[in-house]
């Protein structure tokens, strides 16, 4: 045989074994994965969600992504057993598989189950299925791949089913009092309460929608110029009405308003932004490829914050209608100032504890754990709205900006925003404390 054909013979080799494993490139790439979250977030986004529901698209779909990453990977451990309810679950019948390309299928199947309308991730599922039999997947590997992201799929689907997600559907509506201090609706649009049986959705940790609770609000009394309530009213009254450009730029980063009602005379018109839970999934992406965390690691960092958010909304959502305590704009229009307004728009349901305290801390709390201490970055996440970035030292710093954010709004007292803070890193703790993702042999080796 001469030089040139076996250097022919070469190179179709080398060719060859590039083809069959260009696909791992393509599947393992952790930058694909936060793609596909940005994916849930845009159909979130686009279909209004409330912020609680979208924290349960979010969270399933990261839990069914993760079990396949679990399932392939013998240094994470399934969550069955460790989130409530959450039995055995299935592991491919045939091999071989590809468990990067099944954590996407299966978080995309499950994400495309609890959203809306019906279908429209699937054309998505096509295409990361063609995109892998591009890459040179073998098709038997492809096709037991499918199967068992389906099949992973279905089990979760079929768990989320007990959460009484159905059941607060049918629940009966919020009755409002004439009681002072209780919460009312707000303009422009006096919405009514937002999904006021949330603390009835199955946690995922927490023993409880009440195993986490905050010290308690200031006592209402609004006529008293000494009162603790009054002077934190006042304080919100004086703070939006002196907004430096800084404060003003952090109270629109963080407004994450999923349909914000602009009323202009006799026109209205709606805009949208992501939801608390969707700027914190962006966040998670951020950090991961900061980090140049791998394909699997950027999966469980979403899973486990997503299940910090989902906890810390039931257990905020507890909080706020057992207390039921009136919006600053409410109290200040009537006893205050009849002409004052808030910087953003108050949302539909009431004001003890701040959801946004509560939830930032407790996903700050987990991507602490996962990123390190002191982990700086830019968050980019508003620029498709036109709002320049903003950089943080830490998650915690992050955090606490999220969370003053609703006192520059002019949406929410100090104690809402401090006791959220606490509660949300108890919360975030106690899932900490909890859940074991990593294998006590894979734990050993990261020290």
């Amino acid at each position: 045989m001469n030089k040139f054909y076996c250097l022919l013979l070469v190179l179709c080799s080398i060719g060859c074994t590039q083809q069959k494993t260009d696909y791992k490139k393509f599947t393992s790439d952790p930058l694909l994965f936060s793609k596909t979250v940005k994916k849930i977030n845009d159909v979130v986004l686009s279909n209004n969600f409330p912020p609680v529901i979208a924290s349960r698209n979010y969270t399933y779909a990261n839990i069914a992504a993760y079990e396949c990453v679990a399932a392939g990977d013998s240094s994470y451990q399934s969550l069955a057993g460790q989130l409530r309810q959450l039995s055995s679950l299935p592991k491919p019948l045939v091999l071989p598989v590809d468990y990067s390309l099944a954590a996407l299928l299966s978080f995309v199947k499950v994400g495309n189950a609890v959203t809306f309308p019906e279908g429209v991730l699937l054309d998505y599922y096509e295409e990361l299925k063609n995109a892998a039999d591009s890459a040179g997947m073998p098709l038997d590997m492809l096709q037991n791949t499918s199967a068992f992201a389906d099949t992973m799929a279905a089990a979760i689907l079929k768990w989320s089913k007990g959460d009484n997600y159905a059941q607060t559907r049918s629940a009966e509506r919020y009755t409002l009092t004439a009681e002072e201090g209780r919460w009312i609706p707000t303009p422009p649009a006096y919405t009514s309460a937002l999904e006021p049986h949330w603390c009835d959705i199955r946690t995922m940790v927490m023993d409880s929608a009440a195993q986490c609770r905050p010290t308690g609000a200031p006592k209402y009394d609004i006529k008293n110029k000494q009162a603790r309530f009054y002077i934190q009213a006042l304080e919100v009254k004086n703070v939006v009405e002196s907004l430096t450009d800084e404060q003003k730029h952090i109270a629109d980063f963080f407004d994450d308003n999923p349909f914000k009602l602009n009323v202009n005379g006799h026109l209205m018109f709606g805009t949208k932004k992501f939801s608390p839970a969707g700027h914190w999934m962006n966040i998670v992406g951020i950090a991961a490829k900061k980090a140049k965390a791998d394909f699997n690691a950027t999966v469980a960092a979403y899973t486990e914050t997503s299940i910090g958010i989902f906890d810390g909304f039931i257990s905020c959502w507890k909080v706020k209608f057992q207390t039921n305590l009136v919006r600053p704009e409410t109290v200040i229009n009537k006893y205050i100032d009849p002409n004052w307004r808030p910087y953003l728009q108050t949302p539909p349901f009431p004001s003890y504890v701040s959801g946004h305290s509560v939830i930032s801390a407790s996903a700050a709390q987990i991507m602490t754990h996962h990123f390190g201490e002191n982990f700086s970055f830019t968050d980019t996440s508003e620029l498709e709205f036109g709002i320049p970035n903003l950089s943080f030292t830490s998650f915690d710093d992050a955090a606490l900006k999220a969370s003053w954010s609703r006192l520059y709004g002019g949406i929410h007292y100090r104690s809402d925003l401090e006791h959220g803070n606490l509660m949300g890193k108890e919360i975030g703790n106690l899932i900490l404390s909890r859940l074991k993702l990593k294998t006590e042999g894979a734990v050993a080796k990261n020290k």
